[in-house]
């Protein structure tokens, strides 16, 4: 039966880290809470993190802790819940990391039964710097063995509630360990886990486990058997279910990996072609500025030789003559229009422009062709690559889709694994106690036996003892009864 139930202080009784509050005061707030992380996640051994954090506080006013600890809050159902559990009989202690002056306060208030902690020197009402106590240099373990000691009570009448590494030891030890808000490193070790920040949620964990005992007392030898093979074959499907979902993790883990794999692949395939794709549009660029730049060449001799007065008289004789064949006019404005288009003939004959400059314009349009040539060549080119970069990277969306479908499904079967893990070691936690109970039971029997045949002994000797009287008042012994002197050597 259950007869202790123990509890870290900070993150558990209290909804806090008293040294980080106290490292705020002393204005070494970050780096004392990066050593608390480091110690909870077990990167670092306890002593050592303690000791080099209470180095930090040197210089801080005892007073000033005083007033932090007085503001720290009780996590919420502290106050309920270890008075219930002290309403059922059960001794309750604080076994912590933390300080006296925080801890004497909560002990007096809640009434708790044991209290061990560590003690912060000082000197005129200044931190030292220096820290003692049972655990600093003992674990968690050795202090409750001395508390189970003292009240005589063994590990398996004992439930342990914490949230870091430095609970480890406490929780492997008792008959149910608790992770409460706790980090990975003790959530891995414990019985149950408790996420909501609410001490009260305990409540039925224990509950069950007294109910289980009780239960467990009232059977039989044979019912309390047949409850064993009962909870091995439980244990035994949870095994096998847990195994598949694990199988399951892995297989989609590896696939997950496989696709990211392939999506790296073709993603790196897909930019390899985009930059071949920027490259060769960096070429068309080139080129077009070459083609454009000749041909704003051409338009400068073409200009400069005249080209430009021929072109727009060119224009015009086109216009006038379009009027001409298009419009229904009257005989004047016809031969106006006529005699005007005759004399822009006229004034066109006497532009010339330059065997020079024509032949230069030539050779500069047959560049600039070339180089238009190539700016749709490259084009279509710079295109195929595109079309080719875009393919890659729908294939890339279709992969990490995927990817992403694989690492939900690695993340569900894990997360149920967990909870598989979780059911295995209660129903473990379960056939150890049926053990106990059966190892009591057969005890029990032993007892028992021994009792009756002690009796048994004790009224043969009785009787041999009678039948010795007899045997001297000169009765005849049978072979049993002489055989039976013989045993309790009688004679």
């Amino acid at each position: 039966m259950i007869k202790l139930v123990v509890f870290d202080l900070d993150n558990v009784l209290i909804d806090g880290e008293a040294i980080d509050e106290i490292g705020k005061i002393a204005g070494v707030e970050e780096e004392v809470m990066e050593i608390t992380e480091k110690a909870m996640q077990g990167e670092v051994d306890f002593e050592s993190s303690i000791r080099e954090r209470v180095k930090l506080l040197k210089g801080t006013a005892v007073e000033d802790i005083k007033k932090v600890a007085d503001e720290l809050p009780l996590m919420e159902g502290a106050e309920e819940t270890v008075r219930t559990l002290k309403d059922k009989g059960y001794l309750v202690a604080v076994i912590s990391g933390s300080f006296d002056l925080v801890a004497e306060p909560i002990k007096e208030k809640l009434g708790i039964d044991y209290l061990f902690c560590n003690r912060l020197h000082e000197e005129d009402g200044i931190l030292t710097g220096e820290v003692s106590g049972p655990l600093v240099e003992k674990s968690k373990y050795d202090v409750l063995c001395g508390i189970l000691e003292k009240e005589n009570i063994s590990p398996r009448e004992c439930i342990a509630v914490g949230d870091g590494a430095n609970d480890i030891s406490m929780i492997e030890a008792a008959r149910v360990g608790i992770a409460f808000n706790a980090k990975p490193a003790l959530r891995k070790k414990a019985d149950a886990v408790v996420e909501e920040k609410d001490l009260r949620k305990i409540l039925p964990i224990i509950e069950k486990v007294a109910e289980a005992d009780d239960k467990l007392n009232k059977m039989s030898y044979d019912e309390v058997m047949e409850l064993k093979n009962e909870y091995e074959d439980k244990l035994s499907a949870i095994a096998s279910e847990r195994d598949e979902l694990n199988k399951k993790a892995r297989e989609m883990k590896e696939l997950r990996d496989k696709l990211n794999s392939e999506l790296r692949e073709t993603l790196n395939r897909a930019v390899e072609l985009r930059d071949k794709r920027n490259e060769i549009n960096s070429q068309v660029e080139e080129n077009k500025k070459l083609r454009d730049q000749i041909n704003r060449e051409i338009r400068k001799l073409e200009w400069s030789s005249g080209g430009r007065d021929r072109i727009k008289i060119e224009n015009e004789i086109k216009r006038i003559d379009k009027i001409i064949e298009t419009r229904v006019l009257d005989i004047n404005k016809e031969n106006e229009l006529v005699k005007t288009a005759n004399e822009l003939r006229k004034k066109l004959m006497k532009i010339q422009e330059d065997e020079e400059t024509r032949e230069k314009a030539l050779e500069l349009r047959k560049k600039s062709e070339e180089y238009h040539e190539k700016v749709v060549a490259l084009s279509e080119e710079a295109q195929g690559y595109h079309e080719k970069m875009l393919e890659y990277f729908r294939k890339t969306d279709e992969i990490r889709k995927k990817a992403d479908e694989a690492h939900e499904k690695f993340l569900q079967f894990r997360r149920m694994a967990s909870e598989k893990h979780e059911e295995f070691k209660s129903t473990l936690g379960e056939i150890r106690q049926i053990n106990e109970r059966i190892n009591a039971l057969r005890s029990e029997n032993r007892s028992f036996r021994r009792r009756e045949t002690r009796e048994r002994d004790n009224e043969e000797k009785e009787r041999a003892r009678e039948i010795y009287e007899k045997f001297k008042e000169g009765k005849k012994l049978t072979k049993d009864e002489i055989l039976l002197l013989q045993k309790h050597r009688i004679v």
